[in-house]
């Protein structure tokens, strides 16, 4: 008897506890960035990812017993997205799976970092989560990015920059807050009595800087020498400020993924891009809730050794079909010439690479070094850094 009323007693406290418990404010990580945040790896390079041993785990994450991208029922995503020019043209909103990456030339459907992103938060922290996707491919920090604090263009900027300058940190800060206003349209089981939570911002972007107007550190070297990008810094620095500021979230975890194309053979310009980019996370003001995820340590190297070994058999190709072009044949046997030249090229590749090569070849590779080589391993790692990374940032 006295068992079964200390049982009755414990059930009721834990009832009592269950009913009193705080409710948990729904998650919200926002994620912005250019064409790479966008996200241009093909579902079909999916294929490789099990292939090597350091990532075998995480494809099991990313797809179902079928062996189909997984839907995640507890991750909700806002999207904000572009054109192939970059334009801003739509938003879409719903459950996270494969394609929410680049919204043009889609093939087997796209997938950026926000795919294994919200997969490895939602596993850590065992909750819903939604998710704010903001990306347009082809825009700077300096111009398309830039934040109100970072003051006006020079002078000597184009009339066409000073009139863009800030509109994507405009549009990003707008989507942002629209979705925050009414989270129950995006995430239909959101609780307004248990309300939301900021709880962290993923900036991946670069490469339009790296290439852009920034002055040179020898002017006197002309090309040779490499750009200044101090002032980069200093517009990331801006932009930290000024998010955190429009959230009201003074103290949000931050993350930069540092570019990283060409992984470890960048050239000494793309080292120093990387450096300033790099570099608010060590100011003092920052230090500990910004933080940086150098995706130069995913780059899918063994694609370039591949790449390097089909390039003989690739040029001899190129400049036979250059040939026949020149011969300017009717359209028919324009055709046949160009089908048999592929059977050639094909069949070269054949005896220069080994089966595993081929399959990497045909399989892993979806886009242009530029865009990380559109291989999904790549952005399916970098999407799991970020989220444990941004995990282990304290407010």
């Amino acid at each position: 008897m006295k068992r079964m009323m200390v049982a009755v007693f414990a059930s009721v406290v834990m009832v009592a506890a269950c009913q009193g418990a705080a409710k948990t404010p729904l998650k919200v990580f926002i994620l912005a960035g250019q064409s790479n945040m966008e996200g241009h790896a093909q579902v079909s390079t999916f294929a490789v990812i099990p292939k090597d041993p350091k990532t075998a785990e995480l494809y099991k994450e990313m797809v179902d017993d079928q062996g189909k991208p997984v839907v995640c029922d507890n991750v909700w995503i806002s999207y904000a997205y572009g054109d192939f020019g970059g334009n801003p043209v739509g938003r879409k909103a719903g459950k996270l799976t494969a394609g929410w990456g680049s919204q043009h030339h889609v093939g087997s459907g796209k997938i950026g970092p926000e795919f294994t992103f919200g997969i490895t938060m939602n596993k850590m922290l065992g909750e819903p989560i939604l998710l704010i996707k903001n990306a347009w491919g082809g825009k700077s920090l300096m111009v398309d990015f830039r934040p109100p604090s970072a003051g006006a263009l020079p002078e000597t900027a184009s009339e066409q920059d000073k009139a863009n300058a800030g509109k994507y940190y405009a549009l990003t800060m707008a989507h942002v807050k629209e979705v925050l206003a009414d989270p129950k349209r995006v995430y239909p089981g959101y609780d307004p009595e248990a309300g939301y939570e900021v709880a962290g911002f993923v900036w991946f972007q670069g490469f339009n800087d790296m290439v852009g107007n920034y002055p040179l550190v020898d002017p006197a070297k002309g090309r040779k020498s490499i750009k200044d990008y101090s002032e980069y810094s200093r517009l990331l620095a801006c932009f930290i400020r000024d998010v955190r500021k429009d959230l009201q979230a003074p103290g949000m975890p931050f993350v930069t993924g540092v570019l990283g194309v060409d992984g470890d053979k960048t050239g000494e310009g793309g080292m120093a891009f990387r450096s300033a980019m790099a570099a608010p996370a060590e100011m003092v003001e920052f230090k500990g809730n910004v933080v940086n995820v150098f995706t130069g340590s995913y780059w899918p190297a063994e694609l370039d050794a591949v790449l390097a070994k089909a390039a003989p058999s690739k040029n001899e190709m190129n400049a036979k079909s250059k040939a026949i072009d020149a011969q300017k044949l009717p359209a028919a046997e324009m055709k046949e010439a160009k089908a048999k030249l592929n059977l050639e090229y094909r069949a070269n590749l054949e005896k220069a690479l080994t089966e595993d090569e081929l399959f990497l070849l045909d399989n892993g590779i979806s886009n242009q070094g530029f865009h990380y080589l559109g291989s999904a391993k790549f952005f399916g790692q970098i999407g799991k850094a970020f989220a444990e990374v941004l995990m282990g940032i304290k407010e």
